[in-house]
């Protein structure tokens, strides 16, 4: 036998941990359903559970884990700080993958969140985190330099999409637009013209070839203005038609 050979009886040392984690979470429940899953998988070590932002980003600092589990919505505004944090750390620690959690289908948190690059970023929905394939998936995904969407969030996109591409908003030029976001911001036609530097007249041209392309009636029982609106805020972002100088 050589010197320094492990003998029969010998126990083998423990796996050592591929991933070091911080899971950032406000929610104690949600909280410990993560904690249930992580705790006895081999490859995670969980070094700090977070409440909030601040404590997100110190606990980044001080234990410089491999990948991070965030909510979206922390304290101390309870909006976008899990996305905040996402962007961050791609400046200051582009090697640590990110998993955002969201409560709610939100297409909007998603694109943020791949706005500057896919590598090492995945978005799940919370209903999924207690699955442990699905959880470990995603942090061996981000960890590999790749990236995770939830499918129910890829169907949503697909959805706002193929509205987008069909929606009555392409056929305005990018004067109606501004218009249009006038009205929906329940500007009169006065203070319209005002911000936009155009004449009453050429406001009300507008808003008329406005209601026009959108296909809208002249209904006594629903204010056109209204339903211009609704329209806008739910479909905005097509590109404009190209502009006809004549309607200036």
């Amino acid at each position: 036998m050589s010197l320094g050979a492990p003998t029969g009886n010998a126990t083998p040392a423990p796996p050592a941990k591929l991933f070091r984690v911080v899971v950032a979470e406000d929610a104690y429940l949600v909280r410990e359903g993560i904690r249930q899953v992580l705790e006895h998988e081999e490859e995670v070590e969980v070094v700090a559970y977070c409440a909030d932002l601040a404590g997100l980003l110190a606990a980044v600092e001080q234990y410089q884990p491999s990948i991070v589990i965030t909510d979206i919505r922390m304290p101390p505004t309870e909006t976008d700080e899990g996305i905040r944090a996402a962007a961050e750390l791609r400046l200051r620690h582009p090697e640590i993958g990110v998993v955002v959690m969201s409560q709610y289908v939100s297409p909007h948190y998603a694109i943020k969140l791949f706005e500057a690059g896919s590598a090492r970023r995945a978005y799940l929905l919370k209903d999924r985190i207690g699955h442990l394939n699905h959880l470990i998936g995603a942090i061996r995904a981000v960890a590999d330099g790749g990236s995770v969407v939830d499918p129910k969030v890829v169907e949503v996109l697909v959805e706002a999409k193929s509205r987008a591409r069909n929606s009555r908003l392409l056929h305005l030029t990018t004067r109606e637009r501004d218009v249009l976001a006038g009205v929906a911001e329940d500007k009169s036609n006065a203070a319209i013209a005002e911000s936009l530097f155009l004449t009453k007249r050429a406001v009300e041209k507008n808003i008329n070839s406005i209601f026009q392309k959108l296909d809208l009636p002249d209904d006594v029982d629903v204010s056109r203005r209204v339903v211009a609106s609704l329209l806008f805020l739910s479909e905005r972002g097509p590109e404009p038609a190209a502009d006809d100088e004549s309607d200036l």
